[in-house]
């Protein structure tokens, strides 16, 4: 297949998520025969932070404003198999409108954030992402969310179908290597700041710390304040680029994950970290949310902590029931959560989208125009 994503970023994992499950995937799809093409947008704070060291898997197209390359995202877009508008795309809304006024073969949209989309919506914001009319000219919808999501992208945005299609990992990026000093710790959290996450890392990470003074934690992420609560015994690194990721989870006696508070009240949104950390081998200690039994089984492949208590008594478990809890993970996550079990379902999910015989370039512009006008 020819695939077309207009997203976020591929090049640069400063401050985001996206892009490090992009290079797993759009590697796996491109070993499977595929062709992709990622439209990114230019910005300063990426490109400051680009750490895409091989890109001979994907068409990269950089571009420091819409209009230079409408142009050519039509002309990739007119015989691609399927095209595809990403959340949080800083040109979303035009994208859209070429991707739905093309003849792609399947008109597709991922959102890779759909709890903060539709939070964002209960509040009555804009999303530049999204336009006025939702996401009723595609065919499919991709959700990085299962569960009630699925089910509110069709009620609030009008989408068709929608499917999930989860994170994963890239085990030849991520496996466990020999533990460094520079990372070594007994609890660590890698994750950019966000306010919504505070209370959690609060009860999870930072109070554990005070109430451990003799245990090392570490943190590795972007954008913390300068008013973070710092303890003497929580170490921290700003960023944390992938090629570091083995290193960093290796080096952990246990590692942290916590969701963000719009993707935890919905569930079913396991993040790409978790999948990382269990193929280096690290044991896992987490928040609790609905459907996380759905990837990981509580008390035998992953720890969930809902107050600080907890969190310290899995810090005060043996070197061996740790080791059985990741060595478990580590199992499950080749067997399910691999960016190649990804493609391969990706593969499913478009074959089983009824496609339409491509129309004339007069048809796919009267239809665009008319749902516009809707």
């Amino acid at each position: 297949m020819k695939i077309v994503i207009f997203g976020l970023t591929i090049s640069s994992s400063w401050g985001n998520g996206h892009a490090t499950l992009w290079r797993g995937l759009i590697r796996a799809l491109h070993a499977r025969g595929h062709q992709v093409t990622f439209f990114e947008r230019d910005v300063p704070y990426y490109a400051a932070h680009r750490d895409l060291a091989d890109a001979e898997f994907v068409d990269l197209v950089l571009y420091s404003d819409w209009e230079t390359i409408r142009k050519a995202a039509e002309n990739t877009c007119a015989d691609a198999d399927v095209a595809m508008v990403t959340s949080y795309c800083p040109d979303g809304i035009a994208a859209t409108e070429v991707v739905l006024s093309s003849r792609a073969g399947l008109k597709t949209f991922y959102d890779l954030d759909t709890p903060i989309t539709l939070d964002r919506l209960s509040r009555g914001e804009e999303l530049q992402y999204i336009g006025p009319n939702g996401l009723r000219g595609y065919d499919l919808g991709f959700s990085y969310t299962g569960g009630s999501a699925l089910h509110e992208l069709k009620s609030q945005l009008g989408a068709k179908r929608t499917v999930p299609l989860y994170g994963s990992v890239d085990p030849a990026n991520h496996f466990r290597i020999a533990p460094c000093d520079r990372f070594r710790c007994d609890l660590s959290y890698l994750g950019t700041y966000a306010a919504d996450r505070q209370e959690a890392l609060v009860q999870l990470f930072i109070e554990p710390a005070r109430q451990l003074p003799s245990k090392r934690f570490l943190i590795g992420g972007a954008q913390y304040p300068q008013e973070f609560p710092w303890t003497d015994n929580i170490f921290f690194v700003r960023h944390m680029p992938p090629p570091d990721h083995p290193a960093f989870f290796s080096s952990s006696r246990l590692t942290l994950n916590i969701t963000r508070k719009a993707m935890a009240q919905m569930g079913h949104c396991p993040s790409g970290r978790l999948f990382e950390a269990a193929a280096c081998g690290t044991p896992l200690l987490s928040d609790n949310w609905q459907g996380l039994d759905e990837f990981f089984t509580p008390g035998k492949e992953i720890i969930i902590a809902r107050e600080t208590d907890e969190a310290i008594q899995a810090l005060e478990l043996s070197d061996a029931e740790l080791s059985r809890i990741a060595g478990a993970a580590y199992e499950r996550t080749f067997d399910e959560h691999t960016a190649a079990r990804r493609a391969m379902e990706f593969e499913s999910l478009l074959a089983n989208t009824p496609s339409q015989p491509r129309p004339t370039a007069h048809a796919v512009a009267s239809e665009f125009l008319t749902l516009n006008n809707s």
